[in-house]
């Protein structure tokens, strides 16, 4: 049996300097093989491009490494991928390293677990993983993302899901990691919101009013959810949550029966 061929991809462009960390920390694992956006494709959830034609091409990382680039976006990908492009199926599919955390209910919008989940609906291991960027002190410029400890997990992450628990059919990984080292990894459930959401009014130099959706992200873990993703990061833990692609409601699904004899079809 040959080496695991690993797809990698991610939602924030092939030049993000978490995919090249991720490439690197999974080539002693196996083949590594990349196909992503040519473009930041930040909160893209599951868009796909049905509308124009996809444009695959050649570029080079910032090491100097050439991957493939398409100007479709993370779940395209992974389709494009799956669908042929890839010179074998993958034994795993790697989203990230994400600039950001991707937590809780706001995980439906991230590009990055999007493209995992396009993986685990075609029936291929996958796993999400990001770095908690946190907020920087107003006025003092941000310092460039540390993706060491990152890196190291999902090298780590892989390595489990490939050779010890491989994952059950349309099921994936949601990874966070903190910044600077961790204290440890715990096994989560999904938190609530993670962002403190606000709407930012103004007028363009037209005249013309605008809008900014915008928030902040939680500083402090939340009280009495220690069992949850948001709880885990803000705590300084590694998250990982596994995901499900059924998001039906089965808890209510038997209290809905009766709407099949109250709906009124006729005319």
């Amino acid at each position: 049996m040959g080496r695991p061929f690993i797809l990698l991809t991610n939602d924030d462009g092939y030049l993000s300097a978490g995919l090249l960390a991720l490439r690197n920390a999974l080539l002693d694992l196996g083949e590594v093989w990349i196909l992503a956006p040519d473009r930041n494709w930040s909160a893209a959830s599951r868009t796909r491009i049905f509308h124009k034609p996809l444009r695959v091409s050649t570029a080079k990382l910032p090491g100097g490494e050439e991957v493939h680039i398409t100007n479709g976006s993370p779940s395209d990908c992974v389709s494009l991928a799956l669908l042929g492009l890839a010179p074998r199926r993958p034994d795993l599919v790697m989203a990230g390293i994400n600039a950001g955390a991707n937590l809780g209910r706001d995980v439906t919008m991230s590009g990055t677990v999007a493209a995992a989940m396009e993986a685990a609906q075609q029936g291929v291991q996958a796993v999400a993983i990001s770095l908690d960027l946190g907020e920087g002190e107003e006025g003092v410029e941000a310092a460039p993302p540390d993706y060491t400890h990152a890196a190291r997990v999902a090298a780590q992450v892989a390595a489990f899901v490939l050779a010890e628990h491989p994952l059950s059919p349309g099921t994936l990984l949601n990874v966070n990691v903190p910044r600077g080292k961790p204290k440890g990894v715990k096994l989560t459930r999904l938190g609530n919101k993670i962002y403190r959401d606000e709407l930012v009014r103004g007028k363009d130099p037209r005249g013309r009013e605008y809008y900014w959706l915008t928030g902040e992200m939680l500083s402090e873990p939340p009280p009495e959810v220690e069992d949850t993703d948001v709880w885990a990061l803000l705590s300084g833990y590694v998250s990982i949550t596994p995901l499900q692609l059924d998001l039906t409601a089965y808890s209510i699904l038997e209290a809905l029966k009766g709407i099949e004899d109250k709906l009124n079809l006729g005319g």
